[in-house]
């Protein structure tokens, strides 16, 4: 069965409008999120991405992070538009999210400007904000997108979409 899309109202995107392959762009608002009841990141320097039916992932340059909160780098997955992954415990006071961040040192071409920039997933976080917009995870433990009251779906993620 193919997903019936959502018509964005005004202010909204449709994520079915996005492109594939995906594309990166830089984030004009803040972005922040929120562990153990602290913030520990924090930019006006982001970066999204956009892929056809996936809520945007959001990532923060490394130093808008805060320091000595990720464990050691673990493998991650492969990602055919932005290449191998590291993931990263997450540790600040008492909470720990495992394999809760995510990075890919080296992207492939067109995603060169990744490199090193840190995404995290928003479930295992307390909060994750996009300007004032509190995130929903997206569904799904594969996917790490931020949903927001800007985005549409139907989204990836969900019981049934394995197959888009």
């Amino acid at each position: 069965m193919h997903p019936q899309p959502m018509m964005p109202g005004p202010g909204q995107e449709s994520v079915w409008d996005y492109p594939r392959p995906p594309r990166l762009e830089p984030v004009p608002e803040r972005l922040r999120v929120v562990l153990g009841g602290v913030t520990i990141a924090e930019t006006r320097a982001g970066l999204r991405i956009l892929e056809t039916s996936h809520p945007p992932t959001y990532y923060f340059p490394p130093d808008d992070v805060l320091p000595d909160l990720l464990g050691s780098p673990m493998p991650g997955g492969i990602c055919e538009w932005k290449g191998r992954s590291f993931l990263f415990d997450v540790t600040v006071g008492d909470a720990t999210a495992p394999g809760a961040a995510w990075m890919y040192p080296a992207p492939m071409a067109g995603f060169e400007p990744l490199a090193h920039y840190l995404a995290f997933y928003a479930g295992p976080m307390e909060a994750c904000y996009v300007g004032e917009a509190r995130v929903t995870p997206q569904a799904g433990r594969f996917y790490g997108g931020w949903i927001t009251p800007r985005v549409v779906g139907p989204f990836k993620g969900d019981p049934g979409t394995e197959h888009w």
